[in-house]
């Protein structure tokens, strides 16, 4: 699965800090979800598509394969 959070953290002017501390994980998972290293529970998915202010489906797209 692939994301855009780097962009859209990026033109909120957010540091990974300000997003981990806002939804309660640590810098290292928005690290690791940022880099499709780590997919995201629904629940974490949820909370970074309602601080970033886009909806879900907009934030992560299935890898076709």
């Amino acid at each position: 699965m692939r994301n855009k959070i780097k962009i859209l953290r990026k033109e909120l002017g957010l540091r990974q800090e300000d997003i981990a501390n806002q939804v309660g994980v640590t810098r290292q998972t928005i690290i690791a979800v940022e880099n499709n290293k780590y997919n995201p529970t629904l629940e974490l998915a949820m909370k970074l598509a309602r601080l970033l202010n886009t909806p879900v489906e907009a934030i992560f797209q299935l890898d076709e394969s």
